[in-house]
């Protein structure tokens, strides 16, 4: 059952989950055949909706029967990670990953869910980006411009500008270009289109290439043949109602063969009659000799009409152009090798340029690619007018980077300029960066698990799902914030009849006093 109308738009892919599970659990030896005996610390994006959680628990309880199962953030277990233990601390916390940025602010060591913003953008927008970027630079290359070719180049060339403008600026400079493009070389083949074969395999396949042409000419001649002899064999029957005397008949036929008078009607078959003995003296002969006979493009006789090839196998006639273009030598000349005119290697080669700050500024300016979004600096900015001043002061004292789309070189220093733009002057800021992006949140999970592992306050166990239903969630210092939905209470059938019972007797009392 659906508890709120959000809820119905959210897609849950509970198949593909369940794989995932299996896999994990059998690389991590745990058997998930029967049950999974172990507790379960699980990461749900910020402001998780309540019923992908109750659909993860049903999964998680009666599919596999854990004992108890935690619900965190992924990004505030990387922020505990690198604070100092035993220290509740406020900061700032903008995770960027591969699908969306989070900008989370932690007051007083618990998440601030209602100020809590999110950015469509992430790793995947950007190397899409670059990937058409580099299309339309290269479009002979479409084919090996591939996503994945684009998200390595991120990772290892792409940096941050501190002042985008000004960085495009320094590359229109000749020498700063050709001091800072990156030079990228795609897979190609270097062997020419040449003929490898020996004299003895070309002559092999001469001669069968022969073969085929003495076939193909012979099906077209017979097929020629036996539409003139049946067009010669119509004619002769007109011919014939002329001499029986059949003279109405006659002139109908003529009408219908499209002639005038008999003399063209016996030229028609003097042509005719001709062309079918000569096709039958070549028949003949080719059956006695080997000799290729090349098919001339005229038509060797006038045609009544124009022949359209009925063979569906005939093979186009460039295959056998060398046939025509020269004779057959008697002896094979040597193979050169044709020089190419430019350098292949040179060719497949990609120069990442601009290109290298232009796909990830788009976390900073998502207009660059259409979104009708708020970069980071101007989302940190709302975030902060929602607090007091003094509040705003203790939040920059620790803003915290994770995610691995904060490893672009210059990150950290394009936060800091944005934050130095938006403060008050002589105001002080701290900004930190994780210890390692992409791994910190699993550390800080299991950091987490080794102090609360006996807390019965934070893991939620079978009895607790099966009172109080899926979307339960036991609040921690990593955790989202709980809010139950409480649904309105229908009123009772009884309770309705008295209602109504009340109703009509207010009303029987008033058309008394009326009358």
């Amino acid at each position: 059952m659906l508890r709120s109308p959000f809820d119905r738009n959210v897609p849950v892919n509970l198949e593909l989950q369940e794989l995932l599970f299996d896999y994990s659990f059998q690389h991590l030896g745990v058997s998930s055949q029967g049950c999974v005996d172990h507790p379960i610390v699980l990461t749900e994006a910020v402001c998780n909706p309540l019923y992908s959680r109750q659909m993860m628990s049903e999964l998680l309880f009666e599919c596999y029967g854990i004992p108890k199962v935690a619900y965190g953030i992924d990004s505030l277990f990387s922020f505990y990670h690198n604070m100092p233990k035993n220290l509740i601390s406020s900061g700032l916390v903008i995770s960027s990953g591969y699908q969306c940025t989070h900008i989370l602010p932690i007051l007083e060591g618990r998440l601030d869910a209602k100020n809590c913003k999110r950015i469509n953008l992430g790793g995947s927008q950007a190397a899409g980006y670059l990937q058409r970027l580099l299309q339309l630079k290269y479009p002979g290359h479409l084919a090996a411009i591939t996503l994945s070719r684009m998200e390595e180049i991120l990772h290892e060339h792409s940096y941050i500008a501190e002042d985008y403008v000004e960085e495009l600026q320094k590359w229109q400079c000749p020498d700063y270009y050709e001091n800072n493009v990156h030079k990228m070389q795609l897979p190609f083949s270097s062997k020419l289109l040449g003929s490898t074969l020996t004299a003895e395999e070309k002559q092999e396949r001469r001669q069968q290439q022969l073969r085929r042409l003495q076939e193909l000419n012979a099906r077209r001649r017979e097929e020629k043949l036996q539409l003139d002899q049946e067009r010669l064999d119509r004619l002769l029957y007109v011919q014939e109602l002329l001499e029986d005397g059949q003279m109405d008949q006659f002139h109908k036929a003529l009408m219908e063969l499209n002639m005038d008078s008999p003399e063209e009607l016996q030229s028609y078959i003097h042509k005719l009659s001709s062309a079918v003995e000569q096709a039958k003296q070549k028949i003949l002969q080719s059956e006695v000799t080997l000799d290729v006979d090349v098919v001339d493009s005229k038509p060797e006789t006038p045609d009544l009409e124009p022949l359209e090839p009925s063979l569906e196998d005939v093979e186009s006639i460039n295959d056998f152009e060398p046939l025509f273009s020269e004779e057959t030598p008697e002896v094979e000349k040597p193979v050169t090798t044709i020089q190419p005119v430019f350098n292949l290697a040179a060719y497949h080669q990609l120069f990442v340029g601009t290109e290298r700050i232009r796909a990830p500024e788009i976390i900073f300016q998502p207009s660059l690619i259409g979104e009708e979004q708020a970069g980071i600096a101007e989302t940190l900015q709302y975030i902060l007018d929602r607090y007091p001043k003094g509040v705003q002061e203790m939040l920059v004292q620790n803003v915290f980077l994770t995610g691995g789309n904060m490893m672009y070189p210059g990150m950290k220093v394009r936060i800091e300029k944005e934050l130095l733009e938006m403060r008050p002057f002589r105001s002080s800021f701290q900004v930190q960066l994780a210890s390692n992006p992409v791994l910190d949140a699993w550390y800080g999970a299991r950091d987490w698990v080794l102090d609360h592992l006996d807390d019965d306050e934070v893991w939620i166990t079978r009895k607790e799902y099966e009172e109080k239903g899926g979307e339960y969630l036991k609040e921690h210092c990593a955790s989202n914030i709980y809010v139950p939905i409480h649904l309105p209470k229908q009123a009772s059938r009884s309770s309705e009849v008295q209602a109504s019972g009340k109703g009509s007797g207010a009303s029987g009392g008033s058309a008394g006093e009326q009358a």
